[in-house]
């Protein structure tokens, strides 16, 4: 018998998690991702800038900032200061620091929370000052009330009034619009800065030299009105759309608030109450009834049952003993355990989901990129149009021109709203992978729901995925002369170092009829093949008969028994010593319960759904017959390496194909196809090949993973459609291009009295509903019912 060398064989780990910058901030970061915490932004202009200024830092290869979330996500080349970071977005004009935590410390709240005490407080003051200045603005020229009190002495009340307003309560777009323009730039501070001061000083000239305005014949009328109304408007917006963002983050604090803070550490001195990032792997922890499981690990004492709903969905309790995984956040119920720590801090499962959803949320799709062109121009093309406006009214306008032309200027100023424009995709993106990760589906990156949207076909693997993973010994067909006993013994001693889901099951049939495998001198793995090694001396070969046949072994009767097996939908592993066949055994991995319901409900909604394996075609065909797959979509006897060649063979064919599998010996198919979901289980979460993670392992999550993201990429595009669509019509109806028409002896005439003109605090109220109703229409997505 030819003997194949034994290479040393050695399982790839999964690629770490990215975690944030938590060292000192003159410490190089190393090359990796890190993430900042940004402050001071409000539109899709600023986002740009802050990219913009993040980019340009030597070192730094990518950035992508999130205005929903108020996070930059930084990819280094190479490492780079903390200290540089920080100060490019410093010389942008905002506010940043490094963050560790993928959602907001207790620092970053409080931050937040005392910046909306103080818009509230701004509000407040633009509200109480400003009521008495509208009212003067609407009723002044009433008889009474201008005999008690003449306009020009009205203008000088309302000037003591707005002048706080302007100035307290409105400084945010004060002195946001003079940074801006002094860094030559456009955000929505300078146009609600420049619109609310236009109107201001021209209504403190009006009052301060009201002859000067009657000499040329323009009334000293003031519109103090105008600017102390946009300002509380705007404020009050910011108001309401912070609260609406809030609630966009819910799911990924609620999976937060799974993580205990404390954990009871068993020492030489008796238990200890520790905070849990205090706990470190091979520490002995105390686990009792009704606490949550503190970090992953395998129980050493005590026997239990734990609540897994959180990962499984599934709400019937597991019983745990020793020797028994245990995931952190899972809730303990009837008895108590100790267990060693494993998995802590940023790499246990509930900390790498909460990082894989952050990412997602913090990542954009391609159509935000449209969105993103257009802010970077958006700003400076407001300005010419507002410019334009004015000189047009200013020259062929009816008296008052000059007013009308800077009534009409101030109206495009407010009425163009970037915000609407920079939230209308991660708000949705926010929401929608909050409710997948409710769900049991974690989006890695957001162009992996933009792929899910268009899948034209899904392709499962077979073992672990459509089967259940735990194969079983169900016949030993054995060759003249050879017992049960010799065959397992052989078998299961050439398989004790092996990590292959078979191995377990040759494992657990020896272990059942008392056979104890002997340690091999030597050991390889054959991906998709088998193995060989060497026991007591002798080359031993298990697996599929073409590797048999390829040692120089023979069937011979066995061929029909195989055949027969084969048929049945089972695995025929053939085991040879020094090249003569000892035997067969047969494995079966029976469907999971749920394969053909999601294989059904997947076909209904148009998608061919195919069978990769590297099992032989009469196994392959048994399983995809019992979940509903016709044979001529079965690609059997596949090798590991072949998987990706094939989802490129479909791809050829005009298909966008999804890609379902373990995540392992699969990453290349998973990365080759459209879109990769990776079948998750507790220690398996943290899978970098998929687009898409199941944690739960459930089947029925493909389905509910495409319609998600086919839901989520609908409101996206709604909301970017609404965004451009207010702005396309909004900013020429401010400039007055409807007055052409309906001016007194226009063409149409007015309508209902309106002849076209539009104030800017109507300007003003359209501006803050829209950014509020996009952040509404994504919330929308919390809702999403699977």
């Amino acid at each position: 018998m030819s003997f194949i060398p034994i290479q040393s064989i050695s399982k790839s780990p999964p690629a770490p998690a990215s975690g944030g910058h938590d060292g000192a901030a003159a410490a190089p970061a190393p090359a990796g991702a890190v993430h900042l915490a940004i402050q001071g932004m409000h539109c899709a202009a600023c986002v740009s800038r802050v990219e913009r200024a993040l980019a340009d830092v030597p070192g730094v290869a990518s950035a992508s900032v999130n205005l929903a979330t108020e996070r930059a996500q930084v990819r280094l080349a190479r490492p780079v200061t903390a200290d540089a970071l920080v100060a490019a977005v410093a010389g942008a004009g905002y506010g940043a620091r490094p963050v560790a935590s993928p959602v907001a410390d207790d620092a970053e709240r409080r931050e937040r929370a005392e910046a909306l005490r103080a818009t509230a407080r701004r509000f407040r003051v633009a509200a109480l000052l400003g009521a008495p200045v509208v009212a003067l603005g609407m009723f002044g020229m009433a008889p009474a009330i201008h005999a008690w009190l003449p306009m020009e002495a009205q203008n000088w009340v309302q000037l003591v009034l707005a002048t706080p307003v302007q100035w307290r309560a409105g400084w945010p777009f004060v002195h946001g619009a003079w940074r801006a323009a002094r860094r030559r730039t456009g955000d929505m501070n300078l146009l609600v800065g420049v619109g609310t001061l236009a109107a201001y000083f021209y209504s403190a000239a009006v009052t301060v030299a009201p002859g000067a305005f009657r000499a040329v014949g323009v009334p000293p009328h003031a519109y103090f009105d105008t600017s102390v109304v946009i300002v509380a408007l705007v404020l009050f917006g910011r108001l309401l759309e912070a609260r609406a963002r809030a609630g966009t983050s819910r799911a990924l604090r609620q999976l937060m608030d799974l993580r205990p803070r404390t954990a009871r550490r068993v020492t030489a001195d008796g238990i200890a109450e520790v905070p849990l990032d205090d706990v470190r792997p091979g520490d002995v922890l105390l686990v009792r009834p009704g606490d949550r499981v503190p970090v992953d690990g395998v129980v050493l004492e005590g026997r239990s049952s734990v609540d897994r709903s959180m990962l499984t969905g599934e709400p019937i309790p597991e019983e745990v003993g020793p020797g028994d995984a245990v995931t952190g956040a899972t809730v303990n119920q009837a008895g108590a355990f100790r267990m060693r720590a494993e998995r802590v801090g940023a790499d246990a499962t509930l900390m790498q989901i909460v990082r894989l959803v952050q990412e997602a949320q913090g990542s954009k799709a391609e159509v935000q990129h449209l969105a993103d062109r257009v802010a970077a121009v958006f700003v400076p093309a407001v300005l010419v149009v507002a410019a334009l406006a004015f000189a047009l009214w200013t020259a062929f306008g009816p008296e008052p021109a000059a007013v009308r032309g800077m009534l009409s200027a101030v109206a495009v100023l407010i009425i163009a709203c970037p915000c609407a424009l920079g939230l209308a995709t991660p708000t949705a993106l926010i929401v929608g992978t909050g409710r997948g990760a409710e769900l049991g589906v974690l989006v890695r990156h957001a162009d992996a729901l933009q792929s899910a949207e268009r899948i034209g076909a899904v392709v499962f693997d077979k073992t672990g995925t459509l089967t259940r993973g735990r194969p079983e010994v169900t016949d030993l067909v054995t060759a003249p002369g050879v017992d049960e006993a010799r065959l397992l013994s052989v078998a299961a001693s050439a398989e004790l170092q092996s990590e292959h889901p078979l191995a377990g099951a040759v494992l657990a049939a020896a272990a059942a009829r008392g056979v104890t495998p002997r340690p091999p001198d030597d050991f390889a793995a054959l991906p998709g093949q088998g193995l060989v090694a060497v026991v007591d001396g002798r080359a031993v070969a298990l697996g599929t008969p073409a590797l048999i046949a390829s040692q120089g072994g023979a069937l011979g009767a066995l061929a029909a028994e195989c055949a027969r097996l084969e048929d049945e939908g089972r695995t025929v592993v053939v085991v040879a010593e020094d090249g003569a066949v000892l035997g067969l055994l047969a494995v079966s991995d029976s469907p999971k319960p749920d394969a053909a319901a999601a294989v059904a409900a997947l076909g209904r909604e148009g998608l061919e759904v195919w069978m990769i394996t590297g099992d032989n075609a009469r196994t392959a065909r048994a399983v995809a017959r019992a979940v509903g797959i016709p044979a001529y979509r079965v690609l059997a006897e596949v090798q590991p390496g072949d998987k990706a060649e094939r989802i490129a063979a479909l791809q050829a064919r005009g298909l966008r194909v999804a890609m379902v599998g373990d995540g392992i010996n699969d990453a290349p198919a998973l990365a080759r196809a459209d879109l990769g979901i990776a079948m998750g289980g507790g220690a398996d979460i943290a899978m970098e090949a998929g687009g898409m993670t199941l944690v739960r392992g459930d089947l029925a999550g493909v389905g509910v993973a495409l319609r998600l993201a086919r839901r989520t990429m609908q409101v996206i595009r709604q909301n970017l459609f609404w965004a451009f669509v207010y702005n396309a019509l909004g900013i020429p109806v401010a400039a007055g291009l409807l007055y052409v028409f309906l001016r007194p002896g226009g063409p149409v005439g007015p309508v209902l009295g309106w002849e076209g003109t539009l104030h800017p605090m109507l300007a003003s109220v359209a501006m803050a509903l829209s950014s509020v109703s996009v952040v509404t229409s994504s919330l929308r997505l919390r809702h999403f019912r699977p």
